[in-house]
């Protein structure tokens, strides 16, 4: 069996779509952006991987079934260039439009090309209570049992220490970017732990290696939230903007939901409110006793 999996970004998006890859029989072939093939090269004997730029390299072959999970025009058209049985995912549909099957509308009805406008897709996200996994697994006729993600080894940076803070926020989305982590890493510092912030890195492989290195990651839904789960780091993630329910906690995950979560869901802009919501007390108490219980399960 040939399967082609068309998920070029975000980064974290990517990581928590690899548990696919030990379901799948057969070859599987990646088309994914250039910067994410770091971390998809060699991850299995059976992948091959193509950045987005390479893509022609991907339709020297007859896929058995493509699963495309991008909701773009320019990746709906390429898949029309692909020789394959079977669609799972979004397809150029009519009027030069994105459309998706019906096997994966448990998934793209809450996207932003859902049958059902950017409104009403929004709130049923809201109701949403399936992970991601569990959503992509059942279209595929798959079921999700905890199967973890695939990560490849990281390059050594030498950076570790008890906690790491992830910051930093992407320009989409402004309001994950928590108010108040200087004033946690104070406070965690005068319990004589050794935190760092997590710096800016040249390789994903670096950036793995600095979460893998600590005993706790605190910041927002995001790519270093994904390499915790992925390396068995645990982890405190606050949710200001996005779905928690969609994030699968593989027991390691402590969840801080901000009580303003409904009036800025999937908002895109910014509010100070947002990032604000959560209390330095709370997410102190939580990140105190994911390293308590990191103690107890050493002993």
């Amino acid at each position: 069996m040939n399967v082609l999996i068309i998920k070029l970004g975000a980064t974290g998006d990517v990581v928590r779509t690899t548990p696919l890859l030990r379901q799948l029989g057969g070859e599987v072939t990646w088309l994914t952006a250039a910067k994410n093939t770091v971390l998809l090269d060699g991850l299995t004997e059976t992948l091959r991987c193509f950045s987005w730029e390479q893509r022609a390299n991907t339709l020297d072959r007859h896929y058995d079934l493509a699963i495309n999970l991008e909701d773009t025009i320019d990746c709906a058209r390429f898949l029309g260039t692909v020789h394959c049985h079977e669609i799972f995912g979004a397809y150029l549909g009519s009027n030069n439009s994105a459309s998706y099957t019906e096997s994966s509308r448990a998934w793209f009805d809450l996207s932003l090309i859902s049958s059902h406008g950017r409104q009403e897709a929004d709130r049923l996200k809201l109701l949403n209570r399936k992970t991601y996994q569990e959503l992509i697994f059942a279209g595929l006729g798959l079921r999700f049992a905890g199967n973890p993600y695939l990560l490849p080894e990281p390059i050594e940076t030498g950076l570790s220490g008890d906690v790491a803070i992830a910051a930093d926020a992407g320009a989409v989305w402004p309001m994950k970017k928590w108010a108040y982590y200087k004033k946690l890493k104070q406070q965690l510092e005068d319990q004589g732990l050794t935190v760092n912030v997590l710096p800016k890195r040249p390789s994903l492989l670096e950036h793995l290696s600095d979460v893998r290195n600590h005993q706790c990651l605190v910041g927002g839904d995001s790519l270093p939230m994904h390499f915790a789960l992925g390396s068995g780091t645990r982890c405190v993630t606050l949710f200001t903007c996005t779905s928690p329910w969609e994030i699968y906690d593989y027991g390691i995950q402590t969840k801080i939901v901000s009580p303003l979560l409904e009036r800025f869901f999937y908002k895109r802009g910014y509010d100070r409110r947002a990032t604000t919501a959560i209390s330095v007390e709370k997410v102190m108490d939580a990140v105190m006793a994911q390293l308590d219980a990191l103690a107890v399960s050493a002993r």
